[in-house]
């Protein structure tokens, strides 16, 4: 049965592929892996692998925010020197990270100035270091503390800094006349974040400056993520930061609460299994009929429920590469796959 279902769906991609041109495969390779969305007439976003980019086309120069990695870079310079004739006046990374800040090599040469928070300078500097990497290294030449602001074009550019979150370097990146603020990491879209305790993060800093965001910038303002989940955009507005910063609060309280009940690391991974065994028994008890029915998943997907299930498992194979990938660009070698942190 299963060599029948196997060479029937062979035989349907062979014949999908046999009705295409080999103009339109062509095509369909030569597509770009990034994309940019403009948000304003001259401000836009690039994204492809690693920390959403911001860039900012002025009459006095290109200011781009985060640069991704040493491959990815290029696209973007690539495209922003097709789209205007000004010189890269400004590279500004929101932190250290190496998928913010590891592009910063494809500039040099290129960018008259590069700009991060103190903190931001010293953690890249001492990771280069530990990993021997500082031959690839672009680091900022300026730097700033609590504030920074510059008129650039017709847009006024100001740096805040409110404290140790993600690391303790964030830079929130305000365009003041187009009202969007570039997050950094400091902003997950319907994502679990890293909290970097090796740079000096501070969860529960973390959702202070959450909230000193939400007071300082107004109910107009738009944010750029620094990352989201599938399906979900990297602009959002002020209700999702609200939303985030009550995840991160009840994540933190959730975690204080197990340690304070004396709850060692391994007891609170059983308590999860336990709950798994719960889900198991319940899910034993649902007919193959069932399966069929269709189901609305997260009030936007019409599937059958065994479809749905499907999408779950390929979800976590998917974000749990993502979550390794993310690591090694941190320096940090995971686990195996089916190990537990």
């Amino acid at each position: 049965m299963q060599r029948r279902i196997f060479l029937k769906n062979s035989s349907l991609v062979l014949a999908a592929i046999a009705v295409f041109s080999n103009k339109t495969i062509a095509q369909l390779i030569a597509d770009p892996a990034w994309k940019i969305t403009m948000l304003t007439d001259d401000i836009g976003i690039f994204t492809e692998k690693g920390g959403t980019i911001l860039f900012y086309l002025s009459k006095d120069g290109i200011v781009v925010v985060d640069s991704q990695f040493p491959d990815t870079a290029p696209h973007l310079i690539d495209e922003l020197k097709k789209r205007s004739q000004q010189p890269f006046r400004l590279l500004i990374n929101t932190h250290h990270h190496g998928d913010h800040s590891s592009g910063n090599i494809a500039f040099k040469g290129l960018v008259q100035h590069v700009l991060a928070h103190e903190n931001s300078k010293t953690n890249q500097e001492r990771v280069a270091k530990e990993k021997k990497n500082e031959d690839q290294q672009l680091y900022p030449d300026q730097t700033f503390g609590t504030v920074w602001c510059e008129k650039i074009g017709g847009e006024e550019v100001c740096l805040h800094y409110f404290g140790a979150a993600h690391t303790n370097g964030d830079a929130l990146v305000q365009f003041k006349k187009a009202n969007i603020v570039h997050m950094g990491d400091l902003m997950f879209n319907r994502r679990h974040p890293y909290v970097d305790k090796n740079a000096g993060a501070s969860m529960s800093n973390w959702i202070t400056v959450l909230d000193k965001a939400y007071s300082t910038f107004n109910k107009k303002t738009r944010y750029v993520c620094g990352h989201a989940a599938e399906g979900y955009e990297v602009i959002v507005n002020r209700d999702d930061l609200k939303l985030f910063g009550d995840y991160l609060s009840k994540v933190l309280q959730f975690t204080e609460a197990e340690i304070k009940a004396g709850k060692t690391k391994e007891e609170i991974l059983k308590k999860w299994d336990e709950e798994t065994e719960v889900i198991n028994h319940y899910f034993n008890m649902i007919s193959e009929e069932r399966f069929q029915e269709t189901f609305n998943l997260f009030g936007e997907y019409e599937f059958p429920v065994y479809q749905n299930i499907l999408y779950f498992v390929d979800n976590e194979v998917h974000h749990r590469g993502q979550g390794y990938v993310y690591l090694r660009a941190l320096g940090i070698e995971p686990p195996f796959f089916w190990e537990r942190f």
